[in-house]
């Protein structure tokens, strides 16, 4: 475990919790002075570790009086976070995983506390909790503050070979049949010209309870929902009893058969999808853009040199529907525990993080000594940044991502960032392509059942595309089973909360 803030020690887990007590209570009248708050979190795997007298952290303590030590969990573990909960000795401040089962356990047993009665003073908390998340209550109460990753913004969108459709007389496919025709071409008419029947048109990373490489084909058929869908009556049906379903797998398969797709994308990881990509395997390829989208540029000229990426709105349906990126459902929870002596100043804390004046601190520094400004612009100081815990090249400091923030959902991204105009527009295309939640939470039954379901949909959805089982069958039998093996008891608690929050 990494421990930030007045000390620097690297200690395990057990030992941390078992000399935390000083640090949570301690003496009644120096916690009145200036309390120590301990912060246990996973924190964020990509950030630079911080270093003892960061001036950042000692920014925070002056602004608000208090000495703040973070916790680290390793290798950003949130199980490890659960654990320490689990051992009853207990930190100031938690975060773990959104919608979990045990964040929904630490509200059950009372180890952390109601926020809504310290949210006078707290205007930036209070915009979090009331306006932005003013759905995640638990008897009406506020227990912690919620980051979903991609809760209003995306970044995911379908990136081809723009040199390949330059020359084969192409454009960005914009419908579901532009869309066949191109990686049909793509597979069939040599975009490479190297003489060889050795490219198909789409790769992406294989399906999983989370999601599918063909999202995109189920909503532009109608699918109206990132989660769940509704019958004729209103009630809360899983995605594949849709109507809409049917004839999206039907296109699908079509793809399939006409071997325009990666034959192994049901194996592929990120890394295997984007390597296939870069050697010329493969034409189009489902990516997260945003940072990534000189990454992908610049990885792919390393080959072939005249190469190019584009992008674009999710192709359209029949009826000229689309959509790309699911709403998400998971992230981050940060909770105030029962064990913490000083909670008007964790809230204050939280606050200041989440307010413009703390975002500003984290992302930039402290001006005069991180940063100038020359006018409206923003002029880095990278030596004195490297002293503290930046990332370098304009990126922000270790507190500042992984709690209530990453880049995209925060909007950051530093004016030395290369293609910055083009990654700001990736987002703005995926985000038009977003498709909301129909039920905004996950419920406990979800969180119990939801993977094993996941995996269920996968595995038939698999078996459905390689002609194992026709696909009207298919999906028949899969309604049955899903609902036998716990989807029916799922959908009247999904259906209850749905109906309470519309």
């Amino acid at each position: 475990m990494k421990k930030w803030g007045k000390k620097l020690t690297a200690l395990l887990l057990a030992a941390a919790m078992a000399g935390s007590l000083a640090a949570c209570g301690g003496d009644t009248k120096k916690a009145e002075q200036r309390p120590t708050l301990r912060w246990l979190t996973t924190g964020d795997t990509a950030a630079k570790p911080m270093e003892e007298n960061d001036r950042v952290i000692k920014a925070i303590e002056d602004k608000l009086g208090i000495d703040l030590v973070v916790e680290v969990v390793p290798e950003a573990s949130v199980e490890k976070v659960n654990v320490a909960m689990a051992s009853g000795t207990l930190p100031d401040i938690v975060t773990g995983a959104f919608g979990t089962s045990a964040t929904q356990q630490w509200i059950q047993d009372g180890m952390v506390i109601a926020l809504d009665d310290y949210l006078k003073n707290a205007p930036a908390l209070a915009k979090r909790l009331n306006d932005d998340y003013g759905w995640d209550l638990v008897d009406g109460k506020h227990y912690g503050v919620p980051f979903i990753n991609q809760l209003n913004s995306a970044n995911s969108l379908i990136v081809f070979r723009e040199d390949w459709l330059k020359k084969l007389n192409l454009k960005y496919p914009e419908t579901l049949e532009e869309m066949k025709e191109t990686l049909i071409a793509f597979t069939k008419n040599d975009p490479d010209g190297d003489g060889k029947d050795n490219t198909y048109g789409y790769t992406a990373v294989k399906p999983s309870s989370g999601g599918n490489p063909f999202e995109w084909v189920f909503f532009a058929y109608g699918i109206p929902y990132a989660d769940y869908s509704l019958d004729k009556d209103g009630n809360v049906i899983p995605w594949f009893e849709d109507p809409a379903y049917i004839p999206a797998m039907k296109y699908i398969k079509e793809l399939w058969d006409a071997g325009v797709v990666d034959p192994e994308i049901m194996l592929n990881t990120n890394p295997k999808k984007e390597e296939k990509f870069y050697q010329g395997k493969a034409g189009s390829m489902l990516a997260a853009l945003f940072r990534h989208v000189n990454r992908i540029e610049g990885n792919l000229k390393q080959l072939f040199p005249e190469a190019a990426i584009a992008y674009g709105m999710a192709p359209k349906g029949p009826e000229g529907k689309f959509g790309l990126s699911k709403q998400g459902k998971s992230g981050m929870y940060t909770c105030v525990t029962k064990a913490c002596k000083a909670p008007e100043k964790a809230v204050a804390l939280i606050d200041f993080l989440l307010s413009e004046e703390g975002k500003n601190l984290v992302r930039l520094g402290i001006e005069g000594v991180h940063y100038k400004k020359d006018g409206d612009k923003i002029v880095i100081n990278e030596e004195e940044r490297a002293k503290d815990a930046f990332s370098p090249n304009g990126w922000a400091h270790a507190m500042a991502w992984g709690i209530f923030f990453w880049p995209l959902e925060s909007s950051y991204l530093p004016d030395s960032e290369p293609a910055r105009d083009r990654a700001i527009e990736s987002v703005d295309l995926a985000t038009a392509c977003q498709v909301k939640n129909l039920v905004p939470v996950r419920t406990p039954l979800e969180v119990k059942n939801g993977g094993m379901l996941g995996d269920m949909v996968v595995q038939y959805f698999s078996d459905m595309l390689q002609g194992k089982i026709e696909i009207e069958a298919g999906v028949k039998k899969l309604s049955e089973e899903w609902r036998k093996q716990g989807g029916e008891e799922m959908l009247k608690e999904l259906n209850a909360e749905y109906q309470k929050k519309k």
